[in-house]
C-alpha cells in the first residue's frame, strides 16, 4: 500500500508519524489477520461489510474475498448483500433489477445513505430508543456574567442494537460493548457528539418520536461558603418510540 503512493499522498501527525484516518475498534481485527493470516471472529459478528471495507483499504484482497466472497463474483452481489447483516437494509431492492455488479458497487454507498436516512414505511422495525445523559452548570453570584451554561459530557444510547445503529449510523460509539448481535439489546453505546438537538434529528429523521421523559437534579456549593457559586448537576433521559 505504502509503495504505491508517494510520500506527499500520505498523511502525517504533528511527530511525523504515518497517520491513517480508519475505523480503530475494526483495525485489531486487521492486524490479527495480519499476525497470521487467520481471522477470527466472534458469534453474531455486525460488521462483516464495514470489515471488508477496511480489508480493501489496507489492500489484503484474501481477506476482503473471506469476509464477501460473492461480491468478487459477477451478477452475485445482489445475492450477497440481501443475505448481508441483519442490521443493514437491503438496499438493493431500491435500485431496480437492472444494476450491473460494477455499477452497484459504485452506487452502494448513495442508495445505503439514502435508505438509512429515509427507509420506506415496509423496512422501518418499530422499537423504542432512550436517550441520557448528566449535565451540569454553575450559577454565580452575578448571573449574567458567571453563569457557565449546560455542559453534557456523554450523551448515552440504550436500546436494540440494530435500531441504534440504523438511527446514529458512525456516529454511535461501540467500543464500551462491541460484537453486540443486532437484535440484542444495550445500554453502554454512547454519542460521538454532545449536543442533544443533533440526537433529537436523527431519531426525527427516521421517524421516531419522544413518548416520555424524567430528570432529576442535585445542588451543591463549589466551597462550603454559601456564597458562592452553585454548581447545578442533573440526569435526563428521553424515550423514543417508533411505530
Amino acid at each position: 500500500m505504502f509503495s504505491q503512493k508517494t510520500p506527499k499522498d500520505l498523511a502525517r501527525d504533528s511527530k511525523g508519524r504515518y497517520f491513517l484516518d480508519r475505523d480503530g475498534f475494526l483495525f485489531r481485527y486487521i492486524l490479527d489477520y495480519l499476525r497470521d493470516l487467520n481471522l477470527v471472529l466472534p458469534d453474531y459478528f455486525p460488521e462483516k461489510s464495514r470489515l471488508q471495507r477496511e480489508a480493501e483499504f489496507f489492500q489484503l484482497h484474501d481477506l476482503s474475498k473471506h469476509l464477501c466472497p460473492k461480491v468478487c463474483k459477477e451478477d452475485s452481489i445482489g445475492e450477497d448483500i440481501s443475505q448481508g447483516d441483519p442490521e443493514e437494509p437491503a438496499f438493493l431492492s431500491s435500485a431496480g433489477g437492472s444494476i450491473t455488479s460494477m455499477e452497484t458497487l459504485r452506487l452502494a454507498p448513495s442508495i445505503r445513505s439514502a435508505n438509512l436516512r429515509s427507509p420506506s414505511l415496509e423496512s422501518r422495525r418499530s422499537g423504542y430508543i432512550t436517550i441520557g445523559y448528566r449535565g451540569s452548570y454553575t450559577i454565580g453570584r452575578d448571573i449574567q456574567t458567571d453563569a457557565k451554561f449546560r455542559r453534557v459530557a456523554r450523551i448515552t444510547v440504550c436500546g436494540k442494537t440494530s435500531l441504534a445503529k440504523e438511527v446514529f449510523g458512525d456516529t454511535l460509539n461501540e467500543s464500551r460493548d462491541p460484537d453486540r448481535p443486532p437484535e440484542r439489546y444495550t445500554s453502554r453505546y454512547y454519542l460521538k457528539f454532545n449536543f442533544l438537538e443533533q440526537a433529537f434529528d436523527k431519531l426525527t429523521e427516521v421517524g421516531f418520536h419522544m413518548v416520555a421523559c424524567s430528570s432529576t437534579g442535585t445542588c451543591a456549593f463549589a466551597n462550603n461558603d454559601p456564597s458562592e457559586d452553585k454548581v447545578w448537576t442533573s440526569y435526563t433521559e428521553y424515550v423514543f418510540c417508533r411505530e
